[in-house]
């Protein structure tokens, strides 16, 4: 396996220092299972790991409530901190399961399982696609503008509502990169991808600004060189493939370009919209402060490893998933970063919120200020609804 290094791959990319800033009144959502509030519900076949069956929910909810983690997401922190309630599935209302609500605080378009890419795409190079990747990012933008009638009934109106909304199109890629992980390691097949699928995404980025967006946040990867699902799957006796937390370093480097082309392609969008707020969110490295500085967050142990699996040196195993029969969660998901092998926890989430809006992490930094006069400085304190 080569051990790919990222230096020279890219130039140095031009960074928007400004701050942003301005009050959003809603929040629409796009993205897979970091993101999925509850559309999981509605689509089948169920997914592997299940994520509608017990202990998932267990922190915050007490129950399976859509979302691939014991408790809530990122979304859900931005929701609370912006004020606004917990975003509201689209399938629930698309399919007249649940009465419409105040559509104007937003709504999560988001399915776990979801790619940035088109179904067709896969099945065309030949790999086996599983019937819930066809509700790509293309899919989901279908579905706000089918939303839109119901959300305002004329353009103008249309266009202050939206003007006035916090978009979130992502994270989304993440699924897609796994079909050729399936069958290669070779960055040079690999690397072939990462064009396309950040095409789409700034794609539907100029189609939401066209429709009248004005705030966008774009979440980068995870660094998913330290997802115990992977690091199971392409485990090696070569300790010079794994960095100094124990994670890829060949797998980190590949999202790493990934993010790398995003944030050059989200600044000549910038260029190209002078009037709009792109916000990137730097989830890779937001996320890998807490393996290589894991008691700073009150992570404990072997911080790769697994909170809710079925054994092997991650606590990670293919044949017994979160979920399953006879698979039990650890007592406090609050000292595991890992959930299941592929999501994180509630209390990674919160932390990652916290650099968010508190932290280096976004660019540009993102001020919530004249939304509730609080961020989620206070970690201790941070209500529990």
């Amino acid at each position: 396996m080569r051990n790919w290094s990222g230096k020279g791959m890219l130039g140095v990319i031009l960074v928007f220092v400004s701050t942003v800033s301005g009050c959003q009144r809603g929040v629409f959502s796009f993205g897979d299972s970091l993101t999925d509030t509850g559309n999981l519900y509605f689509i089948s076949p169920r997914q592997s790991p299940d994520c509608l069956l017990p202990p998932y929910g267990r922190t915050h909810f007490h129950h399976p409530s859509g979302r691939c983690s014991d408790g809530r997401l990122i979304v859900d922190f931005l929701a609370h901190s912006l004020g606004l309630p917990y975003l509201k599935p689209y399938l629930a209302f698309k399919n007249a399961a649940l009465p419409l609500p105040d559509l104007h605080h937003g709504l999560n378009f988001a399915v776990a399982g979801a790619t940035a890419l088109d179904t067709a795409f896969f099945q065309e190079r030949g790999f086996t696609v599983d019937v819930t990747t066809n509700f790509s990012l293309r899919v989901q933008l279908d579905w706000f503008k089918e939303f839109l009638p119901s959300l305002c009934n004329s353009s103008s109106s249309c266009k202050k509502v939206i003007g006035s909304s916090l978009f979130i199109v992502g994270e989304i890629g993440g699924n897609d990169y796994g079909y050729p992980l399936s069958g290669t390691t070779a960055f040079e097949d690999l690397v072939t991808y990462i064009p396309q699928v950040i095409s789409v995404i700034t794609s539907a980025i100029r189609e939401l600004i066209h429709l009248g967006a004005v705030t966008l946040m774009v979440p980068g990867s995870l660094p998913l060189g330290c997802n115990p699902a992977y690091l199971t799957t392409f485990a090696t006796m070569d300790e010079n493939q794994y960095d100094q937390a124990g994670c890829l370093k060949w797998l980190n480097t590949f999202y790493e370009y990934h993010n790398q082309l995003l944030q050059i392609e989200l600044n000549r969008l910038r260029v190209l919209y002078p009037l709009t707020n792109i916000i990137y969110a730097d989830y890779f490295n937001c996320a890998l402060q807490f393996y290589y500085a894991p008691e700073q967050f009150g992570f404990g142990g072997n911080v790769l490893k697994v909170c809710c699996g079925g054994g092997g040196p991650y606590n990670y195993n293919e044949t017994a998933k979160c979920g399953d029969a006879g698979v039990v969660a650890c007592d406090d998901p609050s000292k595991y970063v890992s959930w299941d092998g592929y999501h994180l926890t509630e209390a990674a989430y919160r932390w990652m919120t916290k650099g968010l809006l508190d932290g280096p992490y976004t660019i540009p930094k993102f001020n919530i200020s004249c939304f509730t006069g609080e961020t989620i400085g206070d970690f201790n304190s941070y209500a529990m609804e």
